[in-house]
């Protein structure tokens, strides 16, 4: 198998088909698309989500903050604690150590998250930090959104850009494959856009709303989220390539690099499936936060299309495989081997 999420027709026959459901208490299971867990504790319910940082080097620790409480949001739950699991390989100095970890607790404090519990150890079995975090959050019971929920006539929006945390680590673990191709400048403004990665306000405000569904936009990128979404609600998605927001200096980096900005790991970016989209727009940038629809959910769950009047063309949309950043992992290990 290729780096990066095990593909979804393996995680079906591998994966979920094994898990057992008998606990009547579990009211949010795994599945393709899907997040979060939830739990059921009488009027309320236990939401939890879990993910490690495995494609990156730098600001891991506030990309492990992220990545979770994001999860959490999907659900249009607030965030309120947070468990994390640091493996350092041997050799790790007490100042990384220090750094990861307080990357980790201010990121945290930002969104009212404290910290709750977790692990930290060195093992020979990882050869740099690995980080996993586990996110809690709580909820009415009927006030949780999944991921299979989105409905036919839905509008589908995309908060922010595409490819904004790809952009980010790209342009900081690889600014050498860069330094003669995109400016200083730019690479410096790629790297800001890890202060803007978190969606917990845009998935707050949009499950309030009465958003169908939400997946945040992470490993495969757009397309991926989009197949994601489609697959778990078992309805069809036409998407609007034209429409898809994508800052320039992000074009930039992907054009230089040969990466497919849909593809692209893109944590920052929300999808959100909705009636009166043009409403939640609205209401997303009265909060300022950058909304735009980018297609529509259909009856026919066969159908996942992206189209582009710009460049005439219809594309099927397949399911996501290994993350565009993988390649440059791939050419490095290659190369440190040479």
């Amino acid at each position: 198998m290729e780096s990066g999420k095990v593909p979804n027709d393996v995680l079906n026959k591998i994966v979920l088909s094994k898990i057992n459901k008998f606990r009547e208490e579990i009211i949010l299971r795994p599945g393709i698309g899907e997040d979060c867990a939830a739990i059921d504790f009488g009027e309320y319910a236990c939401v939890l989500s879990t993910d490690p940082i495995t494609a990156a080097v730098n600001d891991i620790g506030k990309l492990s903050v992220h990545i979770s409480c994001n999860d959490i949001a999907s659900s249009g739950v607030e965030p309120l604690g947070l468990m994390v699991t640091i493996l350092c390989p041997v050799g790790t100095s007490e100042a990384e150590l220090e750094n990861v970890m307080e990357q980790i607790c201010v990121t945290a404090a930002e969104l009212n998250v404290e910290i709750v519990g977790g692990h930290t150890e060195v093992t020979p079995a990882v050869n740099q930090i690995i980080i996993s975090t586990t996110c809690i959050g709580k909820s009415q019971k009927n006030k949780i959104v999944s991921s299979t929920g989105a409905k036919p006539g839905d509008s589908i929006i995309m908060t922010k850009s595409a490819g904004m945390e790809g952009a980010a680590i790209i342009a900081t673990d690889f600014a050498h494959k860069l330094n003669n191709i995109i400016s200083h400048e730019d690479l410096c403004y790629a790297r800001e856009f890890v202060k803007s990665l978190s969606v917990v306000k845009e998935g707050v405000l949009s499950g309030k709303f009465g958003a169908t569904s939400m997946h945040d936009i992470t490993e495969g990128g757009v397309l991926g989220a989009v197949w994601e979404i489609s697959e778990a609600s078992g309805v069809g998605v036409v998407i609007n390539k034209d429409n898809i927001s994508v800052d320039p200096v992000t074009k930039s980096i992907c054009n230089a690099l040969d990466i497919n900005v849909l593809r692209l790991i893109s944590s920052g970016s929300m999808l959100i499936t909705c009636p009166n989209g043009e409403e939640l727009v609205k209401i997303l940038e009265s909060n300022n936060i950058k909304a735009t629809i980018i297609g529509t959910v259909t009856a026919n769950k066969n159908e996942k299309l992206l189209i582009s009047k710009k460049e005439g063309t219809v594309q099927e949309i397949e399911p996501p495989s290994s993350d565009e950043l993988y390649k440059l992992y791939v050419t490095a290990n290659h190369e440190h081997s040479l």
